[in-house]
Order: C-alpha cells, then structure tokens, then sequence
C-alpha cells in the first residue's frame, strides 16, 4: 500500500541520519579536533523535521477515511513512537557534544571506555528496521537488552567516578564526563522504548520487556503448544489490583483457546497462588487452575484457566429476570456453603476503619472537599473528619465478630463470574482472601452494586432489589449462627466501602452521594455509642440509590 511504503521510508531513512549522528559523535568524542561538531548540530534540525513529517503521515493515516485494520493502526502507533524515540537520541548526542566543549582535557572520557556504549547503541539501530518491518520479537528482545547493558556499564562509570571526585583535582572535567555518560545512559533507555514498541506493534497490546519476558517464560513451561508469537494477546483494563492481567488466545485453534495470564508485584502474585490453592482444597471447583508460576526478582506471573461465563455485574445490565434470578440463586448458594464449611468459633475484627484510615490520603486526593474541621455555632460542636474516624475507631476496637470464615476479601460483583450453562458461581482476584470477618465481603459486594455509575432506572430498581435481597439474606445467616452485632459491623463496613469508593469516581453528585452515606452511617453509630449494640437499628434504605 501506497500509504504505507512512504511511513516505511521515511522511518527507514531517519534510522540511517541517527545511525550517522552516533557514528559522528563517537568520532568527535576520539578526535576532540574534529569537525564534525556542526554537523552534529545540523543533522539533528533534519532529524528533528523527519520526526514531524512522520508524526503528520501517522495521525493523518490514522484519521483519514481508510477503516484501518487494527494490526495495521497499531503499526503506525508504534512507527510514531518509534521516531519520538529516534529524535530524543539525536537530542541527547548534540547535548554531548555540548558537553565536550566545557572539558578542558577530552583524554579523560578514554579512561571510562565510551566505546562499548556506542556498539550497543548502533548494532541496536542497525536491527531496528528488521525488527520493525518483519515483526521479529528476537530482534525487538535484543533491543530492548542493549538497555540492560548500557545501564550496566553507566553505574561501573558512575561508581568510579564519584569515588576518584574525592581525590582528584580536576572535579570539572570529572562532573561534566558524569554529565555526559548519563546522556549515552538516556539513549539506553530511548532504545528501550523503541524495543518495547515494536513488541506492541507484533501483539497489539503494550507489554513492559519484563511482562513479556514473562510471558513468553509462562508459556514455554507448560505443554500448551502455543507459541508466543502466535498468541492473541487481548488485556482485560478493568483490574485495578495493579496486576497486568490478559487473556490469550491461541489462533490456530478454531474458536480459540484460552487462558489468563497475570503478572505483577510477587506479593500480590505470590499471596494469590497461595489463596487459589487453598480454595482449591476446599472448594476446588470455585476457582480457577494454576497452570504455571514463575517469579524473577520483584515481580511474579501466572498462568491461570480462563472461566467462561459473564461477571456477576454484568448479570444487571442484561434485563433478563431468568438470569438474574439463577445467578443471584447460585450466589447465595455458594455463600451459604462457604461460610458453613469454613466457620472457625474464634472472634475476628475485620479492622474496617483501620482500612478506611490507610486509603483516606487517595480519597482527599481526589476530593480534598470531603475533609473538614471542627466547627462551633454558638454552644453546637461539631467534630472534625479526624475525630470522627477516632470515635468510630473507639467504637470498632470494642466489637468482634464472634466467628470466622475463608473469605473472598475484595467481593466486588466484578470478581464474582457467573457460567449458566455450568450453574456454577466461579471466584476471581483472590490475593485479599483470608479467615475473616464475612461482613467484610458483605459490605464490598453491596457497595460495589451501588457504586456502578449506571443512573437507568431499570437498572437501579434491580441494583436496589438485589442488595435488598442480599441484605436480608446475609442477616438470616448471622441471625441462624447467633450473630448479634451483624448491623452494627455492617455499618461500619459500609462507612469503609462508601467513603473509600469515592476515590475512584469522579462525579462529584454521586461521590458526594456515598460520602454522605458514610456520615449518615457513622453519626449513627457515635449517636447510639453507650447503649446495647444488639439494640442498634441498621437503616436499610442507606444502599439504595433513589430512597435517600
């Protein structure tokens, strides 16, 4: 395609002019006499056109009246990054040579070996096109590792040149050499990103070199048959665990295959391996197979089965009562199960407001509104935000749940999936599961039907019906298992999940709406503080949206 042809060149020909621009460079750097200096200089306003002729050619490909093929759109994103990348190199070498002019003595850039920078730097560039053009991952990997060895070479200078600061006299010439060797270290990085851009132009998807490293090490340690560079990658944006989790799908398969891979710190990774294998034991149909586990330094991934079915959230939006009813059936079901299979008789506190304290900084972030002071009107005191938290801290140290159950521990609707044709409830994103309080689980899940930013009416009158039903349901267990503080926890589960929520809505109306359901709550229970909990009325309308 036309079109096309002319992008491949002209990225073509920029690799070329910053290849040239490296290679002079590097020779200015040998011969301090060189007059190379203003053909670096010049070279970088032809770079820097060849930059904004390319970045014009990829909007208007991508905005003109062509419907682009997803592969092909992803193919020009990655070409404008590409050519970002390409001119920050260039900048970076004229800022070298910038730098070359204050040294009094050029000599001593040859006590740090410059060189080994400049091979990783052109033997990267020259793979580039080939990398780009021909969809090689090896190629796009081997750029993105000249990182790793530039960075290497960058602390060894680093390292030694701050120890020689202490005693050598010439600390000029030495802080400007620091100067410039960070320049080549930033070049590193630029590379990176070009490396890590072609790997988003093969899969579609962007992928850190870890994540993909990752990935691929995931898939080559199971007898699965698909080949990295066969996979539909297809990321699933709705977690905010920050966990990277995606869904591949091997093509070759007719109706595809597929299964979740997830990568992210080795706490979360390392605690959610360990919770599926739990649940696995106890309900081993629940939750989903671990296909494989690897872990390097920091971080950790997963291969995981991938359950077929809708989230329990989406159940709502699809207006079917049979639905609607069959999965809330299964629901409770489930839940019922659960918690009767794995009741401890030991008192537990969930720590509700403690968890509200260690979220409130996100919340003020995003609504600074929301925290107050104290104030008095004549003899009228009211307290701060500050004090309140203290008062319900006071009133959550004195109260336990007088039994414990294996809980989900983030039972958002979302992480509930429902299969119909399987009747069967399956649980997701279980790095939060623990032996705890079942209000917590209570709480998160009413909170999450009501938090949808969702305002039809068809759909609000299910939402309320549902945390109606699930209220009621939740409160006949605690009443069958003796469990008489059941509104007064709930209370203070819901103060936790309304007023934390908010910092992920931006709506100010329906933010204000769950803050104020905070309070409504907290004011409640500070005004009852001295009588008998067992006595305290749980107002249940607090969860629906429209009777407040």
């Amino acid at each position: 395609m036309k079109y096309f042809k002319e992008l491949e060149d002209k990225i073509h020909f920029m690799v070329l002019e910053v290849t040239r621009q490296l290679e002079n460079t590097q020779k200015i750097i040998h011969d301090p006499k060189s007059e190379l200096v203003d053909k670096v200089k010049s070279r970088d306003d032809h770079i820097d056109n060849y930059k904004s002729i390319i970045e014009n050619m990829c909007f208007s490909r991508i905005h003109g009246h062509e419907n682009l093929h997803k592969q092909r759109i992803d193919f020009i994103r990655a070409v404008n990054i590409i050519s970002n990348n390409l001119e920050r190199i260039s900048d970076y070498a004229v800022n070298i040579v910038v730098q070359l002019g204050y040294l009094e003595s050029q000599d001593i850039l040859k006590d740090y070996k410059f060189k080994p920078y400049f091979q990783q730097l052109l033997v990267a560039l020259e793979s580039l096109t080939n990398a780009l053009f021909k969809k090689d991952l090896n190629l796009a990997l081997k750029i993105c590792k000249a990182e790793f060895i530039i960075d290497k070479l960058y602390k060894n200078n680093f390292d030694t040149i701050i120890q020689e600061l202490d005693y050598d006299k010439n600390k000029h010439d030495l802080v400007t050499c620091l100067f410039i060797y960070r320049y080549l270290e930033r070049m590193g990085d630029a590379l990176l990103n070009i490396g890590e851009a072609i790997i988003f132009s093969v899969f579609g998807e962007k992928l850190k070199i870890h994540q993909y490293q990752a990935l691929k090490e995931s898939l080559d340690s199971i007898n699965y048959n698909i080949h990295i560079d066969e996979v539909d990658f297809e990321s699933i944006w709705e977690s905010r665990s920050g966990c990277r989790i995606g869904k591949i799908i091997d093509p070759g398969i007719r109706e595809g295959r597929g299964v979740l891979f997830k990568e992210g710190k080795i706490n979360k990774i390392a605690r959610e391996k360990q919770n599926i294998e739990t649940w696995s034991s106890i309900f081993p149909s629940l939750v989903p197979k671990i296909f494989s586990y690897n872990q390097v330094k920091d971080n950790a991934s997963m291969l995981l089965e991938f359950l077929q079915g809708c989230s329990f959230q989406e159940t709502l939006t699809l207006h079917d009562p049979e639905i609607q009813d069959n999965s809330f059936f299964l629901l409770k079901e489930t839940l019922s199960l659960i918690w009767e299979k794995t009741m401890q008789n030991e008192s537990v506190n969930a720590k509700f407001i403690a968890q509200l304290v260690s979220r409130i900084d996100d919340v003020l972030m995003i609504h600074p509104e929301f925290d107050f002071s104290e104030a008095r009107i004549g003899s009228l005191k009211t307290p701060s935000l500050n004090t309140f938290i203290e008062m319900l801290t006071e009133i959550e140290n004195s109260i336990e749940a007088p039994f414990s159950v294996f809980i989900h521990g983030d039972f958002n609707a979302n992480n509930i999936i429902y299969n119909q044709k399987n009747q069967q409830i399956y649980f997701i994103d279980l790095h939060r599961s623990c032996h705890n309080d079942y209000v917590q689980d209570v709480s998160v899940f009413l909170v999450s039907n009501f938090r949808q930013p969702n305002f039809e009416p068809q759909f609000r009158s299910l939402s309320n019906k549902l945390n109606d039903d699930f209220y009621t349901f939740a409160a006949e267990f605690a009443a069958e298992n003796n469990d008489q503080l059941f509104d007064t926890r709930l209370a203070l589960g819901l103060i936790r999940s309304f007023f934390t929520s908010t910092r992920f809505e931006l709506n100010r109306e329906f933010a204000g709406s769950m803050y104020q359901r905070a309070l409504y709550l907290a004011e409640k229970l500070i005004a009852h503080q001295g009588s008998a909990w067992e006595d305290f009325h749980f107002p249940k309308d607090v969860f629906k949206y429209q009777n407040f």
